[in-house]
């Protein structure tokens, strides 16, 4: 190998170890308010957690920007973790809000939420379906009744039939 060849291997594993060591720093951003759920609807519970204030650290939260005030984010038994909650007004308007926290620590930390007026949640549907065929328990049992009526004489004037018809008396 050459000088410029063992120069470049060299110069891009150093980068390369470099990286690698600074690669778990960049994966627990400290720097960030995480809310959960991210998109809720007025009146929902909205929970924010943060690892920027350290073990058994405590932050206060603001959600004025929504309307919710200011909430206290309290150590958590997740590691390092400050958890607290808010509601969401019901007189909140659709669009994304800034929450903000300050640690005891002196870091602030923000993240988003996304107010929407529908829920993502799956609705069953409750009551009666409209389809204009009617049932067995519609709103009118006398018209029920006279159906299964008419459908009982049909069948028994048919049994009948098939009963001379079988014995050779003819129609």
């Amino acid at each position: 190998m050459g000088t410029a060849t063992r120069l470049l291997t060299g110069t891009a594993l150093a980068a390369a170890s470099a990286w690698l060591a600074a690669a778990p720093a960049l994966a627990a951003d400290p720097a960030a308010l995480e809310i959960y759920p991210p998109s809720a609807t007025p009146g929902s519970e909205v929970t924010a957690n943060t690892t920027a204030c350290g073990s058994g650290g405590t932050a206060a939260g603001d959600a004025s920007a929504v309307g919710a005030g200011a909430f206290k984010l309290a150590p958590s038994t997740h590691q390092e973790d400050a958890i607290g909650q808010f509601k969401v007004p019901t007189s909140a308007s659709p669009g994304t809000y800034a929450i903000r926290a300050k640690c005891t620590n002196g870091k602030e930390v923000s993240g988003d939420l996304v107010v929407t007026l529908t829920s993502r949640e799956q609705v069953t549907p409750k009551g009666h379906v409209k389809t204009g065929v009617g049932g067995a328990l519609g709103p009118d049992p006398l018209k029920t009744a006279a159906g299964v009526a008419a459908l009982a004489v049909a069948a028994a004037g048919g049994t009948w039939l098939l009963h001379r018809r079988a014995r050779g008396d003819g129609i």
